[in-house]
């Protein structure tokens, strides 16, 4: 053994070295299951979690895929488009919720559960404010492994499909507010930007995350003039530095919001936070005291709303007024551009789908995905997740023991 080599072992006698058991785990063996997509009950839901070409490549890795007839029409994908990759149309919703994997947009439903088998994997939103405790418990009673969209995180932390979907939503926000805006019976019969001689809308921004960066991005892009309120400065320091203009920005206090308020045209709310529901910053006074015709996009409805006057609306009738106010209050903005946001979720969706296969299955993919692992609010039967028990009055237990109590 030569200088270079010594305290060193090659590869092959690692292997030998290795107790069986351990190089059986090293090298996991890709697991094939079949995926089912049913239709989107929900009313306000038009997304579907999986495009054509995301089938196509998990239908060539061996996995079987069941769409519901129509399923992705809304989105303008057609039964042919995924006949032609592979896909099983069905004609019900109960031959998907058979497979072995679900995956949709919104929640099931307490009906749509009852066709879901015990031991299935949910992928899917979850939309926290709006939840119900038998749903929880329903899924912990078929022992379900049930994953939610919003809580899952990448490599650095941040929440991948949450961010995906809120670029989206910014830009469409400003877009349905200017629709709005320039609406003589909902709005002020005015432009969002400006011409010469004639001063430009002015937009106001509650927050500073994705949503409220590409909102912002979009209404400067027409050219309105853009304020931004938040609650930390290296927050309010970090979104002026990434839309590269000296955006005015604002403390989030009382006095400042109700300052900003009465001369806005539009008012975007896009602050959130990791415990599923929204403060309400906003009192009914401040809204009493805006310009008749202006126009609220409640982007936080999500969670429960930032402002006191705001009530969930749908896309079949989305605007009500309150002291002459429009508001807008759609809990998923990103479903009224429906095809867009469908390449986006199934651009982060498809490729976990292949991760899991390649693992060997969920319990693997969980036990080496930290951020996989993040977004699971139940396991097995049993509710992972604190802030859901402590909203419904559930216990809850921790994932790290369950899985190693699994195995």
């Amino acid at each position: 053994m030569n200088d270079k080599s010594k305290g060193f072992l090659k590869l092959s006698d690692v292997e030998q070295l290795m107790p069986k058991e351990e190089m059986l785990e090293s090298i996991p063996q890709q697991s094939s299951f079949s995926i089912g997509i049913p239709k989107e009950s929900s009313r306000n839901e038009s997304r579907i979690s999986l495009i054509p070409d995301a089938v196509k490549q998990l239908v060539d890795s061996n996995h079987k895929v069941l769409i519901e007839d129509g399923a992705g029409v809304k989105s303008n994908f057609s039964n042919e488009d995924y006949a032609a990759v592979g896909a099983n149309i069905v004609s019900s919703s109960e031959e998907t919720y058979k497979c072995d994997v679900v995956v949709k947009v919104s929640p099931p439903s307490e009906n749509e559960l009852e066709m879901m088998g015990k031991h299935k994997v949910l992928l899917s939103s979850l939309f926290l404010p709006q939840s119900r405790k038998q749903f929880f418990t329903r899924l912990m009673s078929q022992k379900s492994i049930a994953i939610a969209y919003e809580f899952i995180q990448d490599s650095t932390g941040s929440l991948p499909v949450m961010k995906s979907i809120s670029e989206i939503v910014g830009n469409t926000s400003v877009l349905i507010a200017a629709q709005y805006l320039r609406s003589i019976e909902d709005g002020k019969g005015k432009s969002l930007g400006g011409f010469p001689g004639i001063s430009p809308a002015q937009v106001v921004i509650i927050g500073s995350g994705t949503v409220a960066q590409y909102a912002a991005r979009t209404a400067l892009g027409m050219g309105a003039e853009v304020k931004i309120l938040d609650n930390t400065i290296h927050k309010l320091r970090r979104i002026q530095s990434k839309l590269r203009n000296s955006v005015p920005t604002s403390t989030l206090n009382p006095s400042s919001i109700a300052e900003a308020l009465k001369t806005a045209d539009v008012v975007i709310s896009a602050k959130f936070t990791d415990l599923g529901i929204s403060p309400c910053l906003i009192t009914e006074e401040m809204v009493r005291n805006m310009e008749p015709g202006s126009i609220i996009i409640d982007v936080s409805i999500d969670q429960g709303g930032c402002f006191e006057t705001s009530r969930v609306t749908s896309h079949e009738k989305p605007i009500y007024k309150e002291h002459n106010v429009t508001h807008y209050c759609v809990p998923n903005i990103a479903a009224s551009v429906p095809n867009t946001a469908s390449y986006s979720l199934s651009n982060i969706i498809a490729p976990m789908l292949m991760k899991i296969s390649n693992y060997g299955g969920i319990e693997q993919m969980l036990k080496r995905d930290i951020g996989l692992r993040k977004g699971v609010y139940i396991y097995n039967g049993a509710l992972t997740n604190n802030h859901i028990g402590n909203m419904f009055g559930l216990p809850s237990r921790d994932l790290e023991l369950l899985m190693a109590a699994f195995g």
